[in-house]
């Protein structure tokens, strides 16, 4: 029995709360993770996960050995990759993740450049716009393009956009443009879900934060579709400025209610906080702080 092993899995099984995700995770079977928990059971005379068709429950046993074992392959972790450091190279494979449009659109050439400097890290990165938990350990890094932060995480600010209001030139034309924000429930929105904020919009209203419920005519949670959505005049958008600033440049959509923007949404790379920081991940985050300081 390879107890390390045993070990690594049911801290995950904890960490991601089924042994299907789990199996999946490592490309196993259900079945041999299973055997795996058993055989850690077997060999420390406990029960460690109390299991039901419906639910999976860590036992007192379970949360103290968890507690103990996380620990432990933290440790590990962590020696290996300062032995590895005592050559150094960076090297290793860095998992991250951002939204969909700020790494569709900034990430891929900001990589492009690290990987020029640092050839021998690999990196593996998922676009999603839901909340990651870093703590489940998908991810070693998390960018986020929000005004709303865990405290929990280390947060590093790579760049800075505006949270504006837009529309297209032919909308504008057909409707007028709104002049204040009660005068966005006479308009179509369209609006951007799975933000922190539901279905409101928050402005900057004479230095106060203010906050309107929208009646949204069309939703989505690709900022590409929204902003397709917005050139083609089907209504008005809340977006960064990041996200819409090619379709600004080619005059295919316009400001509307500039005095409301609000100008302090920061882009951050999120990670956790331990004690020592893997070369990979520290040089990465560091890069992308002066990538951006130049762009």
């Amino acid at each position: 029995m390879d107890k390390l092993n045993n070990m690594r899995v049911f801290c995950r099984i904890v960490e991601l709360g089924t042994f299907a995700a789990v199996a999946r995770e490592m490309n196993l079977s259900a079945m041999m993770i299973s055997k795996y928990v058993s055989q850690l059971e077997q060999s420390l005379g406990v029960v460690l996960l109390n299991r039901t068709t419906r639910s999976l429950n860590l036992t007192e046993a379970g949360q103290a050995y968890y507690t103990r074992s996380k620990q432990l392959l933290e440790d590990l972790a962590e020696l290996d990759e300062s032995t590895a450091q005592l050559g150094g190279s960076v090297k290793g494979v860095l998992k991250i993740s951002a939204p969909i449009d700020f790494g569709g659109l900034y990430m891929v050439p900001a990589i492009e450049s690290y990987q020029q400097k640092y050839p021998d890290v690999k990196i593996l990165m998922s676009l999603d716009n839901k909340y990651q938990n870093l703590r489940d350990g998908r991810f070693d890094m998390v960018i986020l393009v929000t005004d709303c932060l865990d405290p929990g995480v280390v947060a590093r600010k790579i760049t800075d956009t505006e949270l504006g209001t837009y529309a297209s030139p032919e909308y504008i034309e057909q409707n007028g443009a709104p002049q204040n924000l009660e005068e966005l429930a006479q308009h179509r929105c369209l609006h951007y879900v799975n933000t922190p904020h539901g279905d409101y919009w928050v402005f900057n209203d004479q230095g106060e934060t203010r906050k309107i419920k929208i009646d949204w005519y069309f939703a989505t949670n690709n900022g590409r579709a929204l902003s397709q959505a917005a050139t083609l005049g089907m209504g008005i958008m809340r977006a960064p400025k990041l996200s819409v600033h090619d379709y600004l440049q080619q005059g295919r959509l316009v400001e509307v209610l500039p005095e409301y923007k609000l100008p302090s949404l920061s882009v951050y790379a999120t990670y956790l906080q331990r004690r020592f920081y893997p070369a990979k991940l520290s040089s990465f985050v560091e890069f992308l702080i002066k990538y951006f300081a130049k762009s």
